[in-house]
Order: structure tokens, then sequence, then C-alpha cells
């Protein structure tokens, strides 16, 4: 029920997935009146899908703390709910965010040795593209957190690029090692100490992250938050400058229609649908956030990361990571393919 156009964006989603995902299924948790007609207009999902009605849902504007009190019968809890007991493999909803995080973490609880979940996504880059987390759960962090962090964030590269080894770098004010604060030299200075199963190419600016100097980038929320702002509206700028400028003069319309299939190429590779879908990591379950406002390609994208984090095993591979320094009690994650959708 969450999103600007829900439930039929989220319905149009399944549908997108279903075909790119044959083996996956899903419980729609939401009011059944307004989620069956969409359902009808797709007849094979009717094998794929199973609705649990609930009548409410958490508002766009409602704070955590009131979702987390009053949200015990909506359609985001019990959409987690179904991850923590093991009907689903993976959430993903499109719904309030402040709500998801604050949810997913009273109810999946964080990993051992995690002190704090992080938001993860990915960014286009000239080379293809790269994860940064944290985006915003963490608006302080320590050195600890930092590190913590790039280890999950290595742990997802791995499973949604293919590498087995990712690149990852320390988003800094400068690339000398006593360059930042405190904090950022620290963290720093145990990941070239410890072999966590990747590379660590020490610190990064932002330049680097647009360049693809790196796999992973890792920095605290309050800097990934506005990092992710700031490329979300340079990119929208770039479009529109594009736009009004092809549109200025005959000249310029007629110029368009010859680079027209290379400029919708460059569009696509900066189509934020592409990138749907972050994930919070560091919980003892699949977690995914679609953008509330895209359409069911870019709500497809999402549901897709899902289903390749669980059957990646992806809470069991930061774990294991994090012995490597950290001794930590066994855990066991169900890799189930099937979406609890909210």
């Amino acid at each position: 029920m969450g999103g600007d156009n829900a439930p039929e964006m989220v319905i149009e989603g399944i549908e997108i997935a279903r075909n790119l995902h044959p083996d996956a299924r899903f419980i729609l948790f939401g009011d059944e009146n307004r989620i069956a007609p969409y359902l009808a207009r797709f007849r094979r999902l009717g094998d794929v899908c199973e609705v649990r009605h609930t009548d409410h849902a958490i508002a766009a504007d409602e704070k955590p703390s009131q979702a987390l009190r009053r949200g015990k019968k909506s359609s985001m809890r019990l959409a987690i709910e179904a991850v923590f007991e093991g009907t689903a493999g993976g959430v993903v909803s499109a719904g309030n965010t402040g709500a998801l995080m604050a949810m997913s973490k009273f109810v999946l609880r964080t990993q051992p040795s995690i002190d704090r979940p992080a938001m993860i996504s990915f960014f286009p880059t000239r080379r293809g593209r790269c994860a940064v987390l944290d985006l915003g759960a963490n608006v302080e962090c320590s050195a600890d957190n930092l590190v913590q962090f790039a280890v999950m964030g290595a742990a997802f590269a791995r499973i949604e690029l293919g590498i087995d080894r990712p690149t990852v770098g320390l988003l800094n004010v400068g690339v000398e090692e006593l360059k930042g604060n405190d904090t950022v030299r620290t963290a720093g200075q145990a990941l070239r100490e410890v072999d966590f199963g990747f590379e660590f190419a020490g610190f990064i600016e932002g330049n680097d992250i647009c360049e693809g100097t790196v796999d992973v980038v890792v920095t605290d929320g309050f800097t990934g938050n506005v990092v992710l702002k700031a490329l979300e509206g340079g990119s929208s700028m770039f479009v529109s400058f594009m736009r009004q400028a092809f549109q200025s003069g005959l000249a310029s319309k007629i110029g368009y229609l010859l680079v027209k299939p290379a400029f919708q190429q460059m569009r696509k590779k900066i189509d934020p649908r592409a990138y749907n879908g972050a994930v919070f990591v560091g919980l003892n379950g699949i977690s995914v956030k679609s953008h509330g406002g895209t359409d069911g390609a870019g709500y497809a994208n999402a549901i897709g990361v899902a289903v390749d984090l669980v059957r990646g095993r992806f809470s069991e591979r930061i774990q294991a990571d994090l012995e490597k320094s950290y001794v930590i009690p066994p855990e066991s994650v169900e890799d189930t393919p099937r979406a609890a959708i909210s």
C-alpha cells in the first residue's frame, strides 16, 4: 500500500518481476478490495500471489515512533513480521522510509556484532555503478560503525555486482592518510590492518563516486544523504538543461533528431528506476525500500534486489566476513525467494 501510485504501481512491478524471476512468490499485505481489481488485470499473477488483508496502512507523513506504537496491524508491520517468521525471504515497500527503518530494526533486530544498520543503494558511474552507504540511517557514526558499513557494503557488492573482492573506499576530504577527522582516520587504519575479504582502496573524494574509482563508497549517513540528494538533483538538472538546449531553435531541434538515439541511451544510464531499491543492511532479514514515486519498472528492480540478496544469503556473508575480526555466534538465514509486499 506504499508509494504515490499504490497499489497499481506495486502490482505492475510484481508483474514485471514475475517475468524476470519466475520462481519467486509474493505475499501482498494491504486492502484486498483495492488490490483485487489490479490483480485481475494480470491473470497469471493469481498463481504466484497471496493477498493478506488489512485495513491499516502507514501514512507517508507518519512519524516512526507513531508507526511503531500504532502500526502493529499495518500492512508494513505485517510484511516485516512475515520475514521474521520465515514466511517470506524479504520485504519490499515503497512506503514511509522512517517507519520502514524503525519497524525493520525493531522486528528483525540487528545482526551480531553490528551496532547499527545502514542504508545502501547503487549510483551510476563512468564505469558502471557503485554502492554507497550509509544514505541517511545514521547521521553520526563511530569508527567501528564505518568499518561495519564497509563489510556490509562489500557483501552487497559481491552479490549485486558479482565481484569476489570488491574495492572499498572511505569518503574523506582528501586521499592523504592525515586528512579527515579522527573517526574517519581511525576507521581507515582498522580497514588497512584487517583483511575482510575485499580490497580497501583507502580514502577517496567526492568526485571518485561518479568516476567509479571503487565498487563501494563508505561514509556516515549525514554525508551520504547529502551526496544522494546532490547527485539526484544534478542528474535532473542536466537532463533539463539538455532538453532546453534542444528546444531552443529550429537548428537545435534538427540536431536533436540526429543525436536522439545517443541521448536516449544516456538517459537510460542515469534513469533512477534502474537503481531503485535501497537496502537496510545489518538486519536479521532482507528489507528493501523502493522510492515512493517510482513506476512499475522501478518497483520491479527493487523486488529484484530483494530476490538477489535472499538467494545470495546476504546476511550470512556479512556474518562470515565479520568473523575475521569479531567472535559472534552462528546464525542461519532462510533462503526462500519469497517477498512480502506492503
